[in-house]
């Protein structure tokens, strides 16, 4: 019997990817080895939001073709996503140059008919949706992921009920923009519009985001939160990711009014200054960002706020650095992930100038990283500064 092993780069959504493929591959025949060295086929659910990530892969292919030249290796994930979307063909490319002896599977062929074999724990990841249309200027998800796919809302309670009757008790949302789910959905059904009936029997209008005065988008999320946190025997229910200029009100009242949704909430600002904004193509500016803070906290005061920050986007000078700095002090984030930026091929910011050194973006780093860490009293952690 042959054996498998997969090993997972990246985010949480890679990492829901892999357990579908565990079934997706027992389904198969295959069972699954303890160690990747004990294994006839190595599946490398892959990771390229940075170029470091990117070549972590190329790494551990090599690796593996040393140790055993006849091991099968099957290459999924965000790398083989965009080699086969990234517009340029540069993607391509270099993944057949770099990769000639591997087996590409886009992820999305594993589909959801097969159950993810879940680790233990009390923590379920369910997927909502895959993909993203909003084309941020120096994100390679739209190419990686592909467009936004939202998965039928009675699929996901059925996979969350499935989790809870396993003996997990926290759901965990996921989605490149979990607050835009039905968006595709809503507007495939008929252009009439109407209401949309939920797997329970109720008629309910869809959520309309504004953005800058306009109805820019309808949404079902504040509806699918609200149904899954109401689920019998789930104790916790978080989701990831949000991009701030579809965080309806709606949405704030249904984490206020459910005690069971997480109050560390994850917001990504990626900067503090509107020219750096809108040249990322981020759809909201730094008050419109304070302003959705202040809604969230007068609902839920006990939320945590979560971020990601880029540092040395092209064009970002020292003004508009200290933009994000104010930022960081006025928010008091519990936590940013910050990243020094690196272009990625296809997206608009590679045809930018990379024009901020990589020691200023080092210095950047190091002075946010300590602004937040002391902020949010976690300064034990500056020891690595």
């Amino acid at each position: 019997m042959r054996r498998y092993f997969i090993r997972t780069f990246g985010c949480q959504q890679n990492t829901a990817d892999s357990e579908r493929a565990a079934s997706y591959y027992e389904a198969r025949g295959f069972v699954a080895a303890d160690r990747i060295e004990e294994a006839d086929l190595v599946v490398i659910n892959t990771c390229m939001v940075r170029d470091q990530a990117e070549e972590r892969i190329y790494g551990l292919v090599r690796n593996l073709r040393k140790r055993n030249p006849e091991v099968d290796i099957v290459v999924t994930g965000c790398l083989v996503g965009a080699a086969l979307r990234e517009p340029s063909g540069t993607m391509r490319r270099k993944v057949s140059a770099r990769l000639p002896d591997v087996t590409l599977l886009p992820v999305e062929e594993v589909g959801f008919e097969h159950q993810p074999k879940r680790s233990g724990g009390r923590l379920a990841s369910v997927v909502i949706g895959n993909g993203c249309g909003n084309y941020c200027s120096y994100c390679i998800v739209p190419f990686s992921r592909g467009k936004e796919i939202s998965r039928p809302f009675s699929d996901i309670l059925e996979e969350v009920r499935a989790a809870v009757e396993s003996g997990k008790d926290e759901i965990l949302l996921l989605g490149q923009n979990v607050n835009s789910y039905g968006s595709d959905m809503l507007r495939d059904r008929d252009r009439e519009g109407g209401p949309y009936v939920l797997p329970d029997g109720r008629e309910v209008e869809p959520v309309m985001v504004a953005h800058l005065g306009r109805k820019r988008i309808p949404t079902l999320f504040p509806y699918l939160l609200e149904a899954v946190a109401t689920v019998p025997g789930v104790s916790k229910v978080s989701f990831l990711s949000s991009n701030p200029w579809d965080f309806s009100d709606e949405l704030i009242g249904v984490i206020g009014r459910c005690g069971n949704i997480d109050r560390t909430l994850h917001l990504p600002v990626q900067a503090g200054s509107d020219s750096v904004l809108r040249a990322m193509n981020r759809w909201y500016t730094k008050d419109e960002y304070l302003s959705l803070v202040d809604r969230i906290r007068a609902v839920v005061p006990d939320v945590r706020l979560t971020t990601d920050i880029i540092v040395g986007f092209p064009g970002e000078t020292a003004e508009d650095f200290e933009e994000t700095m104010d930022v960081a002090r006025r928010v008091v984030f519990h936590k940013a992930f910050i990243a020094r930026y690196s272009p990625r091929p296809g997206t608009a910011s590679s045809r930018m100038k990379d024009d901020v050194p990589d020691e200023e973006k080092r210095r950047r780093f190091h002075e946010l990283d300590a602004l937040v860490l002391t902020l949010s009293g976690r300064e034990h952690l500056l020891h690595g500064h």
